[in-house]
């Protein structure tokens, strides 16, 4: 009987997030500082000689078809190399879905990984991005993890320096956000406040925490705390207890604080958890590449 591969699907948030304009082709153009963060879903991958595609997950709401991305995913390669063994994928689950945290995107990013290390298939990791940006624009990224700066519709992608040590409060409320409805809803106009993602790729090569948490922005945020005011009130809370700064995530609905000690985040996650709407706070350090660090220019 082999062994089968156990994966961690690491969660992002966005440092920054800013929106260039609406394509004509109906995708919007993007700049965003992207991060990986300790807080992951496990994946497990069996090989077996059913010649078929199985997933279960823990949380029953989630599908284990063809609409599942962790199942397209092990389909593209098995399509691509030939392959006829069955493959068995476990999911559990620990990233909160629909929360602008990349879930089900890392969940594919790990059976791609998974696949190349389960049949020993050599593929670079620029093939495998390749093949994951037919998924989505997110799921790339999570196959190259650390910290990087995001372009095009996510899918143009250049590794930055680490950002430098701290730790993160990660806060899930009791909504979530649909990423068409606040797309949708954006609207860029003279009034929209852009994030100063350059200044913050600076701060990140001067190994500069301050500098890149005072610059820490997110156009999206215009749409979702018109709906739901607890975006802002967590943020609030977060930064009364000590984060540098705190900003949603992608689309939402989660929320992150940044903080210089372990022992600050975990009050501020207390005084998050006594608001009436949140559902699942996790402390957490940043899941960091080592690059040299040398001038941007």
């Amino acid at each position: 009987m082999l062994e089968p591969l156990h994966l961690k699907a690491y969660a992002k948030v966005n440092l920054g997030l800013d929106v260039i304009r609406r394509r004509e082709d109906g995708y919007h153009e993007v700049r965003m500082i992207m991060q990986t963060v300790k807080l992951f879903d496990r994946i497990t991958l069996e090989k077996n000689d059913s010649g078929t595609i199985s997933l279960q997950t823990n949380l029953p709401y989630l599908p284990v078809n063809e609409k599942n991305l962790v199942y397209r995913a092990i389909d593209i390669i098995r399509r691509e190399y030939g392959i006829k063994d069955g493959v068995r994928a476990t999911i559990t689950k620990h990233i909160p879905v629909a929360a602008g945290m990349a879930g089900g995107s890392t969940d594919a990013a790990a059976a791609f990984v998974g696949m190349n290390q389960l049949f020993a298939l050599n593929i670079t990791q620029e093939t495998l991005m390749k093949y994951a940006v037919t998924l989505g624009a997110d799921i790339p990224y999570c196959i190259m993890r650390g910290t990087a700066l995001s372009e095009g519709i996510g899918e143009l992608l250049t590794p930055l320096p680490p950002i430098p040590d701290c730790w993160f409060l990660i806060v899930k409320p009791s909504f979530s956000m649909s990423t068409k409805f606040v797309y949708e809803n954006l609207v860029l106009d003279e009034n929209t406040v852009h994030p100063d993602i350059d200044g913050m790729r600076e701060a990140l090569y001067r190994n500069d925490l301050y500098g890149v948490t005072e610059r820490m922005g997110n156009v999206l945020e215009q749409v979702t705390e018109q709906h739901f005011p607890a975006i802002d009130e967590l943020k609030e809370i977060m930064k009364r207890n000590g984060a540098l700064n705190a900003l949603m995530s992608g689309s939402g609905s989660t929320v992150f604080g940044i903080f210089t000690s372990k022992e600050k985040a975990e009050r501020a996650s207390q005084a998050c958890r006594r608001h009436p709407q949140v559902r699942q706070t996790a402390v957490v350090r940043p899941f960091n590449k080592s690059l040299p660090r040398v001038s941007s220019q």
